[in-house]
């Protein structure tokens, strides 16, 4: 990082994205990497045709990988112009990738029903961090489930243990939820060992009493929500 430690609030603004992809180019991807979390994506996301969302894309090599592993159509979004033209030069032939700048709160570009699967590496996180945080993750929230089709999946990696977050995701839209846990990247950059199999879910009560009887009081870990959208949901 060469922009020193900002005030965490700052995450939650555009401002803040634009100045730091002007000054740091190199390839970062937050929380965890494509090899790591492609036995979930090939579980929840299972044909390569499917339509995926990036949302809060950065200049993460992600999408690239999930490319390379075969999927076809890969649309990634964030809400800073400068990191979005830059990944627009950077992957000009590669048609499977598309990048535009779009602000998740509102993806009104994008017809209702229009992806298979929305993958969310921080970015829930980072609105969480700005102000009206709880206001804007849930206008987030909804335009997610709007543009999934019936049937498709929100893939959330956060920090966010379920007391934090499954209230959230509840009170904005009715998703089915499934919790994933992995072990946090070690000192190498490389995800360690995780604490229990990735595609076995942790049983999940209202509580989330149950995942610290699993995972332990404070396990090093990052979660992962896959929300599924109803077949009869609404819009």
């Amino acid at each position: 990082m060469t922009l020193g430690t900002p005030s965490t609030q700052a995450y939650g603004e555009p401002w803040y994205w634009d100045n730091r992809y002007a000054h740091e180019s190199a390839p970062f991807d937050w929380y965890q990497k494509y090899p790591a979390l492609a036995p979930l994506i090939h579980l929840y996301v299972p044909h390569r045709h499917q339509r995926v969302l990036v949302v809060g894309c950065g200049n993460s090599v992600f999408s690239e990988d999930m490319v390379n592993d075969g999927y076809e159509d890969v649309v990634n979004v964030d809400i800073s112009s400068v990191v979005i033209e830059a990944m627009q030069t950077k992957y000009s032939n590669r048609q499977q990738l598309k990048y535009i700048k779009l602000d998740v709160r509102d993806m009104s570009p994008f017809q209702a029903g229009s992806f298979d699967a929305v993958i969310d590496k921080g970015t829930l996180d980072s609105i969480l961090c700005g102000n009206n945080s709880r206001q804007n993750a849930t206008q987030m929230l909804q335009e997610v489930w709007r543009v999934l089709k019936d049937k498709g999946v929100y893939i959330l990696i956060t920090y966010g243990a379920p007391v934090y977050r499954l209230d959230l995701l509840k009170e904005s839209c009715m998703w089915s939820i499934k919790l994933h846990v992995i072990a946090k990247f070690g000192s190498e950059g490389s995800s360690e060992q995780p604490i229990r199999e990735l595609t076995n879910p942790v049983r999940l009560e209202e509580s989330g009493s149950s995942v610290e009887d699993v995972l332990g009081e404070k396990p090093d870990v990052h979660y992962i929500y896959v929300c599924t959208k109803a077949t009869n949901a609404k819009e």
